[in-house]
C-alpha cells in the first residue's frame, strides 16, 4: 500500500529500503529541508524589516532621532532632544555678554540631567575664557589696539558653537571647581588659586593702604588695610559702576597708565565675607596695573583686568578665601626669604 505524501519526501512502499536506497532518501531529504528553512528565514527578515518602522511610530516617548541600536547619551532620555552644541546666531560684545549667557543657563538648566550654571558652561568651552582675558586694555595695546570702549568689544562671534556638556563631563567640572580655593598673602602682593593643595595660578595685586581716611560710603573713618581672616565669595557685581569711595562721585572714564583715557570695563568683582564679616572688601580688576604689588587702594584687592575674569571664573559662589598676612615666605626656588612689613605689624 502506498502512502500519502508527507512534508519533506515520498514513501512509495511499506518496506524495508536497502542502503542505498535509504542514503538517497536521506540526502534527498536533507537538501529539501535546508531549502525551506532558509525560504522561512528569509521571509522571516523581511517581515521582521517592515515591522520595525511600525513599531517606532507606535512609541510615543522615543526620540525620533535615535535608533534602538544607537548609544544615547543620559540627557537624551528627557522629553527633548537636547543639541551637544549651541550655534551662536548673532555678534555677543561684552556688555550683553553676561545676559546671553544667563539666558542660555536658564533655557537649558531645566533639560540637562544636571544643576547648569555659568561656570560649568565656561569650562566645557574654555575659550570663553580665554577670550575675555583677551579684552584687558594692556593686551590689546600690546598688539597696536588701541580700545576706547571695551563693552563693545565682540567676544562671542556670531556662527561660533558652544558645546552643552553631557552629564560626565559636567560632573568633572563641578567637581574640580568645588575643590578650588583662594589664597591672599597681603605682604606679598599674591593671591594664588589652588585645587585642593596644587596652584593653578599666582597673580599680582595691591592690597589696602597702610592709613585710615574718611570714606563717604562708610561716612565714617575708615582703616585701609585689608583685612585677614577666613571665608568665602559670597556674591558678584557683573556690570559694575564706579564710585569714588572718598567723595561718593560716580565716574565714568578712566586714565590709564600710558595717560589715555577711556571709558571704563565691565569686568565683574567678586564680594568676600571674611570670618563672617562683610567688610566691602571687594576682589576686581584696576585700570592701572602700575599699582600692582604696592599697598594702594581702599581695602579691597585689586588685579590685572585679564586676570580678574580668570579668577572670576575659578570662583563660584562659595569659594573659600584665606587672607593672611605671612612675612616669611619661600620663593620660586624654595629658598626662605623675609618680606617687607608693610603694616608694620611685626
Amino acid at each position: 500500500m502506498d502512502c500519502p505524501r508527507n512534508t519533506f519526501g515520498y514513501l512509495n512502499k511499506i518496506r524495508p529500503l536497502s542502503r542505498m536506497e535509504s542514503n538517497r532518501h536521506i540526502n534527498r531529504n536533507t537538501k529539501l529541508e535546508l531549502t525551506l528553512l532558509m525560504k522561512i528565514t528569509l521571509l522571516s527578515s523581511i517581515s521582521i524589516l517592515f515591522t520595525i518602522p511600525s513599531l517606532l511610530a507606535q512609541t510615543p516617548n522615543f526620540p525620533e532621532k535615535y535608533l534602538p541600536w544607537e548609544t544615547v547619551e543620559p540627557h537624551s532620555q528627557i522629553k527633548s532632544v537636547i543639541p551637544k552644541k549651541i550655534t551662536i546666531s548673532k555678534d555677543v560684545r561684552v556688555g550683553n555678554y553676561f545676559s546671553y549667557i544667563d539666558s542660555l543657563v536658564s533655557r537649558y538648566d531645566s533639560l540637562v540631567p544636571y544643576p547648569l550654571t555659568e561656570h560649568l558652561l565656561a569650562w566645557a568651552n574654555p575659550w570663553i575664557i580665554d577670550t575675555l582675558a583677551n579684552t584687558d586694555y594692556y593686551r590689546m595695546k600690546a598688539r597696536d589696539s588701541f580700545v576706547y570702549d571695551q563693552k563693545k568689544m565682540v567676544v562671542l562671534p556670531k556662527g561660533n558653537q558652544l558645546l552643552l556638556p553631557d552629564s560626565i563631563t559636567a560632573s568633572r567640572i563641578q567637581y574640580d571647581l568645588n575643590h578650588r580655593w583662594i589664597d591672599v598673602n597681603i605682604p606679598e602682593f599674591k593671591l594664588r588659586i589652588y585645587r585642593d593643595s596644587v596652584m593653578l595660578y599666582a597673580f599680582p595685586v595691591r592690597v589696602g593702604q597702610n592709613k585710615k581716611r574718611y570714606l563717604s560710603f562708610g561716612d565714617r573713618i575708615t582703616d585701609l588695610r585689608t583685612k585677614t581672616g577666613r571665608g568665602k565669595i559670597i556674591g558678584y557685581v557683573k556690570n559694575p559702576d564706579y564710585y569714588n569711595p572718598v567723595d561718593g562721585k560716580r565716574y565714568y572714564v578712566t586714565r590709564r597708565d600710558d595717560e589715555r583715557t577711556t571709558l571704563l570695563p565691565q569686568i565683574p568683582f567678586l564680594d568676600t565675607e571674611i570670618d563672617g564679616i562683610r567688610y566691602g572688601q571687594l576682589i576686581h580688576p584696576t585700570t592701572n596695573p602700575e599699582t600692582l604689588g604696592k599697598a594702594y587702594s581702599n581695602g579691597c584687592i585689586g588685579t590685572k583686568e585679564s586676570d580678574a575674569w580668570i579668577i572670576y571664573y575659578n570662583a563660584p559662589l562659595g569659594t573659600p578665601i584665606h587672607i593672611r598676612y605671612d612675612l616669611n615666605v619661600k620663593d620660586e626656588y624654595g629658598q626662605e626669604q623675609r618680606l617687607k612689613d608693610i603694616y608694620g605689624q611685626r
